[in-house]
């Protein structure tokens, strides 16, 4: 078996080294030349023969190496590398002579060692005292476990703003601040830092400094883990100041309009918000005085960084010069061109002025008949006889839905719920021809209206209003059955159009049965027929509609009248009215109002109970119910009078969007014509405001002094606007 063995091992090796040779080239010595392989020699061929017997093979082997059967050296006896050679049958030592190793020697002992730490010597704590809690994991391997790493606390230092007074508007805007340190990572600081930089530069040149630099740095406080200190510091440098200024491009008529109209003045900061403001006043300033298509350039502001004065230049075409023509008009139409000329302010011929366009607009989007609307100048390519150039309005309209349903509801204390439902096609006949229904339904009040308003007619602001209604009404002071016939030509304010001057006249027809004592009925017999002029007229010169605090408003108004019930009586009712108001400061406001009525002709009780003067209420004195005030009768019902006087007084105090006032209203109603101030009554109150867009709405509450039977402790009082 061994003898298989060796010789296969043999055969392996005989068959192995010619492919292991030709499978590995020989690699030529280093700084020669690689040669090229001799070829392959083609191998041998196997004899075809018969196979030799084993004795023959046996003896066609080489003899082995007698020393492979000696026994090996021992160990001790190898010398290790460099040692000396030693003679054959020379007994080997006892030891080895290694050689000199690398290392220095060990040195030897220290006469006066240093003490050994006493720790050394002392055993080994248990290991129930090691702390074998894991330590928290950094944000990189929370993250990669899934969870939440704890968020960053920073405190931010702003540095190097000084004189400049811009610390407070950086803040406004940092990043930074506006997290109030709270941060979910490092790297979101930094972020947020980086942004403060920037902005921090864009503020400064923004403000004149154009040489302004800002840095921040950021590093973790002491013994705080979590906590940082971010710093933004800024340089400012020097600020620019405005040199030259010069504006190039035509001149317009007359000479120099666009110098005047930009308020820039040398020696001044060179600050991007009064530069942008000027130009825009420039291209505000030039529509409004006759040109309309003005158009400015980019800006050039050279700055010389050793004296620090930038010198302005302004490239502006003003555009021609014009005047009004006519209108067109285009789009989903509500009225026609023509109606469009009675809502401007403005005639051909005249010189364009911006404004006056802008009137136009507002005019037509009061008349809410509008999806959008809107006017702009159009060249006509034709001169005018003082060499401006003409232009067209052209009305752009997109008419809306005209049909609409209001639904509204109140309370009063005096007057009871009140629910009011009304439809209106507001261009039914055009233009601007309105037709309302209305209702109401009330705890005192019950009617049914029907009014035809044509706005605007045949001039701007004028209206024309007929209506008729007819209804229930269950006041204090009467119960009656009313109907009525009324027309008016009108021009009044409204919170858009606040006017100077107001005024209504017209006519009315009614019929009414009433009764003071009891349940009344429709009766003929027992019913007032009355006809009578409406004239009014009013002067403004408040700076609101429904919210002044400041100036003062008139009010007149006369109705002469004919009362057709036994007998025909002829009497007028007479009613004049004034309010003020006076601002201290700009948060506080002192307001008074007075007013009379008187009627002449005729005895108290020979007028309708519907047409006597009564006082009290929310518009009236308050602290009193509606019609509450002066005389009644043995059932302690109000008579009412010919003569009216009332006073009010009013503190109102505001804070943002909401403000306070406190009252006191007084009030009397007589017998005679003319008013007196024998049995004045007074109410006293408090007030809330909630300031909107469209103007305040009020809640009042209010007590009677004096209080007499039959009147309440406390009144309130809700409605939009002030309460004069």
């Amino acid at each position: 078996m061994k003898k298989a063995r060796y010789i296969a091992l043999l055969l392996a090796g005989a068959l192995a080294a010619p492919a292991f040779a030709r499978a590995q080239p020989t690699r030529p010595p280093e700084g020669q030349a690689a040669q090229p392989a001799p070829a392959a020699k083609p191998e041998p061929q196997q004899p075809s023969g018969p196979i030799i017997p084993d004795s023959q093979f046996e003896q066609a082997l080489p003899p082995l190496d007698p020393a492979l059967s000696q026994p090996l050296e021992p160990l001790d006896q190898v010398r290790a590398p460099g040692a000396a050679t030693m003679p054959p049958g020379t007994p080997a030592p006892a030891t080895t002579t290694m050689p000199e190793p690398p290392f220095p020697p060990v040195p030897g002992p220290v006469e006066n060692p240093p003490p050994a730490d006493p720790a050394l010597s002392e055993p080994l704590p248990p290991l129930s005292s090691f702390d074998v809690q894991p330590p928290p994991p950094t944000p990189a391997q929370a993250a990669q476990n899934g969870d939440r790493p704890p968020p960053v606390r920073y405190t931010l230092v702003v540095e190097g703003f000084g004189d400049t007074g811009l610390e407070g508007r950086f803040r406004g805007l940092s990043a930074l601040d506006d997290a109030e340190g709270n941060a979910v990572n490092g790297a979101m600081v930094q972020a947020r830092a980086e942004e403060d930089k920037a902005m921090a530069v864009r503020l400064l040149r923004s403000e004149g400094y154009y040489d302004a630099v800002a840095t921040y740095g950021i590093e973790q406080l002491p013994d705080q883990p979590g906590r940082l200190r971010v710093t933004i510091t800024v340089a400012p440098g020097s600020r620019y100041n405005l040199g030259t200024i010069n504006i190039s491009g035509p001149d317009t008529n007359p000479s120099g309009m666009p110098r005047r109209f930009l308020p820039l003045e040398t020696g001044h900061p060179i600050r991007a918000a009064d530069v942008e403001s000027a130009e825009a006043n420039v291209l505000l300033r030039l529509p409004q005085e006759g040109y309309p298509f003005p158009h400015i350039d980019v800006r050039d502001i050279v700055l010389d960084p050793d004296t620090h004065i930038g010198d302005y230049t302004l490239p502006l075409n003003p555009g021609p010069r014009a005047s009004f023509a006519g209108f067109t008009t285009e789009g989903h139409l509500a009225f026609d061109a023509a109606h469009v000329g009675v809502l401007s302010r403005f005639r051909r011929g005249e010189l364009y002025d911006r404004r006056k366009v802008d009137d136009l607009r507002e005019a037509m989007v009061a008349t809410r008949l509008f999806r959008t609307v809107s006017a702009e100048p159009v060249l006509t390519g034709e001169h005018a006889p003082d060499g401006t150039e003409y232009v067209n309005i052209l009305v752009r309209q997109d008419a809306g839905p005209p049909r609409s349903l209001d639904l509204s509801a109140g309370y009063d204390t005096g007057q009871g719920l009140r629910l009011e439902a009304a439809w209106e096609h507001r261009n039914l006949l055009p233009p601007e021809g309105a037709l309302r229904i209305a209702a109401i339904a009330g705890t005192q009040e019950q009617n049914l209206s029907i009014r035809f308003r044509r706005n605007n007619w045949g001039q701007r602001d004028r209206a024309l209003l007929l209506q008729l209604d007819a209804g229930r009404r269950d006041y204090p002071a009467f119960q009656g059955y009313t109907s009525r016939l009324y027309g008016l030509i009108t021009r009044e304010s409204t919170p858009i159009w606040q006017k100077v001057w107001t005024y209504a006249y017209g006519a009315e027809l009614l019929a009414t049965n009433e009764n003071r004592n009891g349940t009344a009925r429709v009766s003929l017999s027992d019913a007032y027929f009355i006809g009578g002029l409406i004239g009014q007229l009013g002067y403004d010169r408040s700076n609101s509609l429904l919210d002044p605090t400041r100036g003062f408003r008139l009010l007149a108004r006369v109705n002469p009248e004919a009362s057709l019930r036994s007998g025909a009586r002829f009497y007028v009712r007479n009613l004049i009215e004034g309010s003020a108001y006076f601002p201290f400061g700009e948060s506080f406001v002192l307001a008074g109002r007075a007013r009379f009525g008187s009627i002449f002709g005729i005895a108290r009780d020979q007028i309708a109970p519907s047409r006597r003067l009564y006082s009290g209420g929310g518009g009236s004195v308050r602290g009193f119910g509606y019609q509450e005030l002066g005389p009644r009768d043995a059932k302690n019902v109000p008579l009412g009078g010919r003569g009216l006087s009332e006073f009010s007084i009013e503190g109102r105090y505001r804070f943002g969007n909401y403000g306070a006032v406190a009252f006191v209203d007084a009030g009397q109603v007589t017998e005679r014509q003319y008013p007196d101030f024998s049995d004045m009554r007074f109410g006293i109150g408090v007030g809330g405001r909630v300031y909107t867009s469209f103007g305040p709405v009020r809640l009042d509450v209010a007590t009677p002094l004096g209080r007499r039977p039959g009147e309440a402790l406390v009144t309130v009082y809700v409605s939009i606007g002030q309460a004069f």
